[in-house]
């Protein structure tokens, strides 16, 4: 039993995440990346939650097949269970061996399906399908099924690309249709908006009166993005903030439980455990919550649950005055404390003034606050920023400034900072750090370097009143936790009989 903010494996990472709520436990399956070189080949594990906070690693789940398989490489896909109670995976199989006539590596749809509740899978190679000749044989992959209750069918939705048009628009959210999860047949596509490279990990779900149409791209950003609907088929339309986080937070999908709708991504690492590393694909697991708006638009927080694992009453760091800072012109900062935990959640209260200054926190600083990472509030651009000074470290001692990294493009937020009181939630563990505004609005990354355990304070051309800046520690497992704990403990013990996560089925 694992109890980590963000989930990580204890060997590898987490890939695309495939939620699955039934009786109130969240089961997670994800693609388990080690980053062997060569590569063995891609499977689902499973880890199972209650309180987002307790993590079950249950091991493999769906084990990909043998270097001659269809399946060498499981991907994404999605789970659903019938009127009798069967459970189904429908993922992404993929044998880099393997090409489609258009000479393209192959991708199919693959289906397995579980008797005992998804404790073992049976691969069902036979139910195999491609994508139609219209499509790149490369691109048909993260089949997403749902039941369409009014016509009485399953539709299967899938991350796609025609073989003809300009190469970066290509992208389409493709559909298929089944009565029975067996038989599927090419239906129109569900989304072509000719914007993207492709769709990944499509995601619909009906909230209300509106419906949502979830998905992932890698064109001009690498970002999670939604649309609404009132009708499940569409017409798809845009929200003014059309997307979930950042480039730091990619390819959520998403779960319900007792009307609260979670997204479930992940964090990347970054290549050479550096700010300037590459982002790598997959990371640690970060899990968002949702809530709708009035006009139906989403806000996006940090749940609950999560925030309610650190101590109440925290650490004040200022006055009970408050703080009044900033100068009419130019920059002024206050270093608050020079050791905060490295997991802890941090509660900053700030009023912004009718000179709408830009104001923010001081991360990893120094002691004297002239190297750090920055989180900016921008009122006059309506947006919150990670930045860090300097930006482009060279050595432990060499330090050089760029204009060339594009941190504001891949790390910004576009966010509501009008004039008045405003809250803050972060969290932070190690190199991870998701800041929340006002419960609308979040960012997420990894904040690689440090140059100390300092925190402070600023404002800039302009004055801010900081109301309150509390920092929570990690506080102690809960009664309730702990119980979780021992039942799953108690579980283990009956799965080990019944050989959960052997993945057993046929082989492809």
């Amino acid at each position: 039993m694992s109890r980590r903010i963000f989930f990580t494996p204890e060997e590898g990472w987490v890939g695309d995440i495939i939620p699955f709520e039934e009786d109130g436990t969240f089961n997670l399956f994800f693609l388990h990346e080690r980053r062997e070189s060569p590569r063995e080949g891609m499977s689902w594990r499973l880890v199972t939650t209650q309180d987002l906070l307790q993590y079950h690693d249950r091991g493999d789940a769906l084990v990909h097949g043998s270097p001659q398989s269809l399946d060498f490489n499981a991907y994404t896909g999605s789970v659903v269970v019938d009127d009798d109670g069967v459970h189904h995976i429908f993922y992404t199989g993929q044998n880099p061996t393997n090409r489609g006539d258009d000479g393209l590596p192959l991708q199919l749809v693959m289906h397995a399906v579980s008797y005992d509740g998804m404790l073992h899978w049976a691969k069902l190679p036979e139910d195999a399908f491609g994508a139609p000749e219209a499509y790149e044989s490369a691109d048909w992959r993260d089949p997403f099924v749902f039941r369409d209750e009014q016509c009485k069918v399953w539709r299967m939705l899938l991350a796609a690309r025609v073989r003809t048009g300009p190469s970066r628009r290509r992208g389409l959210t493709a559909q298929c249709v089944s009565k029975d999860l067996r038989h599927w047949e090419y239906a129109e596509p569900f989304w072509a908006p000719e914007r993207f490279i492709t769709h990944e990990c499509p995601d619909v779900f009906q909230w209300g009166q509106w419906w949502y149409l979830v998905y992932s791209e890698f064109s001009d950003a690498f970002a999670t993005r939604y649309r609404m609907s009132k009708d499940r088929l569409g017409p798809w339309m845009a929200p003014d903030s059309d997307t979930v986080d950042g480039r730091g937070f990619y390819a959520a999908k998403t779960a319900e439980r007792d009307g609260r709708r979670f997204f479930f991504g992940w964090i990347p690492t970054r290549r050479g455990g550096s700010d300037d590393g590459a982002y790598e694909w997959a990371g640690s697991m970060s899990i968002l919550e949702s809530r709708q708006r009035q006009d139906g638009t989403l806000a996006f927080s940090i749940p609950r649950e999560i925030l309610g694992c650190f101590e109440y009453e925290g650490k004040e760091l200022l006055p009970s005055a408050g703080l009044l800072l900033g100068r009419q012109d130019g920059f002024a900062s206050r270093m608050l404390c020079d050791d905060i935990p490295a997991t802890c959640r941090l509660t900053v209260n700030f009023t912004v003034h009718a000179e709408r200054a830009d104001a923010g926190l001081l991360i990893h600083a120094s002691a004297d606050g002239d190297s750090s990472h920055i989180l900016r509030l921008e009122p006059k651009r309506g947006r919150m920023v990670i930045d860090r000074w300097p930006r482009l470290q060279t050595g432990d001692e060499q330090w050089q400034i760029s204009g060339d990294v594009p941190y504001l493009l891949e790390l910004e937020r576009p966010c509501d900072l009008s004039t008045g009181r405003h809250e803050l939630n972060i969290v932070m563990e190690d190199d991870i750090f998701v800041a929340c505004l006002d419960d609308e609005a979040t960012v997420s990354c990894r904040m690689e370097h440090s140059w100390g355990n300092a925190v402070g304070i600023f404002s800039n051309d302009g004055l801010t009143s900081f109301d309150a800046f509390v920092v929570h520690a990690l506080a102690p497992a809960s009664p309730a936790q702990e119980n979780v704990a021992l039942i799953a403990k108690a579980q283990d013990g009956l799965d080990a009989g019944k050989g959960v996560g052997e993945g057993v089925g046929v082989e492809s």
